[in-house]
């Protein structure tokens, strides 16, 4: 549609895998002097880039045109590194409660769904019954994410690299996670095979309830209508506060080219987040709109009358919050991760101990 649009740039789209994937080639092509001029940085990989000059800082580049607080606040943090603008928003996401309404009022649930973590509680009791689970979970960091922020905590410090998520509300989630696997009021899958056991579990009917992303929406509908049965979202329950952690990726430049490639990757960059693209983007995929003048568009608007489940992400979106952007965090999560299951699932331990465990492991992760 860019090529289409004009006559003086040509843009060629590879597909390189998943973020994983993507960053490690995008990384080894920046050293072999081929990089793309234009990619796309997982939120949480933005400051391993902007930090190692990869990407080029974009705040030159700005002008009144571009409008950037027509961006969404919520998901903006994520798009600066050092108080530079290294990225716009582009493919966006959050972690939403996916509910079968179904089962919910079959056990005499308000299907609106839990609003704090003692309804949470009180509606998978009630959905408990032979093999069946009002939740069905995999070990998640963007979910644990949720969940520290909702007690009202965070995983880092102002300084983005001290630990927090050892102190009280950390620890509070941890143990609430353990609280109601104990309880066996949730299932919870553990392997290679988890997320796909996961998504079974929902469609099958097993599990009443699951989290995970707002761009799984568009799937997630189309396999309870496959399956005769009414899906519904709302927000991540709180403890104390409302809170999200926002995923998804940046557009980013790479650092280095000429000013002429210069020009040409901002343009497209610019072009890839105008109003229209963002909505015809987000109605596209499910993934959340970057700019608040999408919403104004018929396109999401005659998206959101017809299929309002995709407007419960963005009313959440106000309580969003950037992931943390510290080099290392991917590999600390996959420990601690690996650390809340030995507690959670063995038994190994107390949640204190856990975490002041994965605290103390940050300190030779973690690089700033």
């Amino acid at each position: 549609m860019f090529n289409e649009s004009q006559d003086r740039i040509v843009v060629e789209a590879e597909y390189q895998g998943t973020y994983d994937e993507l960053h490690a080639k995008t990384q080894a092509a920046f050293v072999a002097g081929n990089a793309p001029e234009v990619t796309e940085n997982e939120i949480a990989s933005m400051g391993v880039f902007a930090r190692g000059g990869m990407t080029e800082d974009l705040t030159p580049f700005v002008t009144d045109d571009l409008k950037l607080d027509d961006f969404n606040e919520g998901l903006m943090g994520n798009a600066y590194v050092d108080g530079k603008l290294y990225g716009l928003p582009y493919l966006r996401s959050t972690p939403i409660l996916y509910k079968n309404v179904d089962m919910l009022e079959a056990a005499g649930l308000d299907p609106a769904g839990p609003r704090d973590w003692k309804e949470f509680k009180e509606y998978l009791q009630a959905l408990r019954k032979d093999d069946q689970y009002g939740l069905s979970m995999t070990m998640n960091d963007w979910i644990y994410e949720a969940f520290v922020g909702c007690a009202g905590g965070s995983m880092f410090e102002e300084d983005g690299i001290t630990p927090a998520f050892n102190k009280e509300a950390g620890v509070r989630a941890t143990a609430f996670w353990k609280e109601l696997y104990d309880e066996d009021l949730m299932k919870l899958n553990i392997g290679e095979q988890a997320g796909d056991t996961l998504k079974q579990d929902f469609a099958n009917q097993k599990s009443a309830m699951f989290f995970t992303s707002t761009a799984d929406l568009s799937y997630n509908l189309g396999v309870a209508e496959e399956q005769g049965f009414k899906l519904d979202v709302s927000f991540i329950p709180k403890d104390v506060v409302n809170a999200v952690p926002t995923g998804g990726c940046n557009l980013v430049m790479t650092a280095g080219l000429s000013k002429e490639k210069q020009e040409a990757a901002w343009e497209f960059i610019k072009w890839m987040t105008t109003t229209e693209q963002t909505a015809y983007a987000s109605a596209y995929t499910g993934y959340l709109p970057s700019r608040y003048s999408a919403l104004e568009t018929d396109t999401l608007k005659d998206l959101y009358a017809k299929t309002p489940q995709f407007m419960v992400a963005v009313d959440q979106l106000q309580y969003g919050r950037p992931r943390p952007m510290v080099e290392g965090y991917t590999e600390l999560t996959k420990y601690m991760m690996d650390e809340m299951t030995k507690l959670i699932v063995d038994g190994e331990g107390t949640p204190q101990e856990c975490m002041d465990k994965v605290a103390k492991q940050a300190k030779s992760i973690l690089k700033k």
